[in-house]
């Protein structure tokens, strides 16, 4: 169905006539994830530009000099995204996925699992969830169409997409919350705040966990209600090539190609040991398990998150050949990612480097009482997203000073970093930078499924403003 065709069937409801609007617009203006990168540099040069009277070279050499500014978290990143990809394409967490997708009756049931699923991983781990969410919209979209379910699948991505978008920021993965839970932190070092804010303040807490579960039931309403009925629907077919759409084989190497005789040799024996690997491995599960029965689950920090992701893989796989394999097919998912964090960092350059930064945190802070301040905080996270999707690079330029404004009027820092984490998430519904590994899974382009994203983040708006101002922590 194209923009302004009318279809015969049952009318839409309000809800699925917004979508569909939005749907409509976003498939015509969407650009993909680098172009959308790019117009945000310059976005960003002509409000330092108009703002801070900041001249070209100015603008320029602030660029340049941020463009490398996030390599290390950058890395931290992609190793969550690729650890986590190599789990969910696990063949028994494969199998749970196609368990899963044989439990919905129709469209809406099967946009309410997907999501479900997406937000639940995701608060694990933002990278589970997100490679979880996108297999299992995949895998549904491919059910539906041998059944003859109808579903939308632009709609199945977008609730593969979920975790992501909200969940992620009140869990074990949250960027801020891991940051700080790390001693010796850069907002430690600044002076901007005096001790390590463990995950017992920003996730195992009722107030996250309550922020969590109120916000799966709120999305799944909105997915369902969202899903059109079956005259509007455009199944997985409409988009992907069904009959080319199989499992790619994994990545060959140099161990794989070995065969017959020459599978004898000492080093081919060596490569497919499965005995050595799941020592190491094992000694490293327990080695982070030691740390939280010994600290507990002040335990929980980014390089104890990775590193236990790492060695999980690793115990599931055994054999070296194999994980390595699976790391060769996860890191082509993650290759846009790659591409993109030094064109973000770019823009860090630009709004630190020109002050601009500094401008738009203390007008939203200024404004804030101890009654809106997480209402001002989620909103700061998720005008900063739009410019810079990484939570962690956010936070490492305005989480001092909003730790601090959240500190003088009485917030708790639990509650700073959760409310600021959400709006980070939020407008990963209108930034396609984290949806390049999904769009990779389902075979969408940016364009196919951000129509319905962007009515999400609408449709988020309301909830999110009235929990977070009337939910104490």
């Amino acid at each position: 169905m194209t923009a302004g065709e009318q279809v015969d069937g049952p009318d839409l409801t309000l809800v699925q006539k917004f979508g569909e609007a939005i749907a409509d617009r976003a498939e015509r203006w969407m650009p993909s994830p680098f172009v959308f990168a790019i117009v945000l540099t310059y976005v960003a040069a002509g409000a330092a530009f108009i703002s801070e009277g900041s001249g070209i070279t100015q603008i320029a050499q602030s660029w340049y000099g941020g463009f490398w500014a996030l390599l290390q978290f950058a890395m931290q990143m992609v190793i969550i995204l690729v650890t986590a990809n190599v789990v969910a394409y696990h063949p028994r967490v494969k199998g749970l996925i196609l368990g899963l997708v044989r439990i919905p009756k129709n469209g809406g049931q099967a946009a309410v699992l997907v999501g479900v699923g997406a937000m639940v991983t995701a608060w694990i781990s933002w990278g589970l969830g997100l490679i979880f969410g996108a297999i299992l919209a995949r895998e549904m979209g491919k059910h539906a169409a041998k059944n003859g379910m109808a579903v939308h699948y632009p709609l199945l991505a977008v609730a593969g997409y979920m975790g992501l978008s909200l969940t992620f920021g009140w869990g074990m993965s949250s960027s801020p919350g891991l940051l700080q839970a790390t001693e010796g932190n850069a907002l430690m070092e600044l002076g901007f705040v005096d001790r390590v804010i463990p995950a017992t303040e920003w996730v195992f807490h009722s107030y996250p966990l309550t922020l969590t579960t109120l916000g799966i039931i709120y999305t799944s309403i909105m997915l369902y209600l969202l899903s059109p009925p079956k005259d509007h629907c455009k199944p997985m077919g409409h988009y992907v090539d069904l009959d080319a759409d199989e499992d790619s084989p994994p990545a060959t190497t140099e161990a794989d190609s070995v065969s017959g005789a020459e599978q004898r040799s000492f080093a081919d024996r060596i490569d497919n040991n499965k005995i050595l690997p799941a020592i190491l491995a094992l000694v490293g599960v327990i080695v982070v398990l030691r740390e939280f029965f010994t600290q507990g689950l002040d335990a929980l920090n980014l390089n104890n998150f990775n590193f236990g992701f790492l060695m999980l893989g690793l115990l599931l796989y055994a054999s070296p050949a194999k994980y390595l394999s699976e790391f060769y097919e996860a890191v082509k998912g993650s290759a846009g990612v790659i591409l993109l964090f030094p064109f973000y960092a770019g823009i860090i350059g630009i709004m630190t480097g020109t002050g601009l930064v500094d401008t738009m945190t203390e007008s939203l802070l200024s404004i804030a009482t101890a009654d809106t301040f997480p209402v001002t905080a989620w909103i700061t996270g998720g005008i900063l997203n739009l410019f810079v999707p990484s939570a962690g690079g956010e936070w490492a330029i305005v989480g001092g000073p909003m730790m601090m404004a959240g500190a003088e009027l009485g917030i708790p820092h639990g509650q700073t970093i959760a409310a600021y984490a959400v709006g980070d998430a939020h407008t990963n519904l209108l930034n396609p930078f984290w949806a390049i590994p999904l769009l990779a899974i389902t075979g969408l382009r940016a364009r196919d499924m951000f129509g319905y994203a962007i009515t999400m983040m609408l449709l988020l708006v309301p909830f999110l403003a009235i929990v977070l101002y009337f939910l104490p922590y």
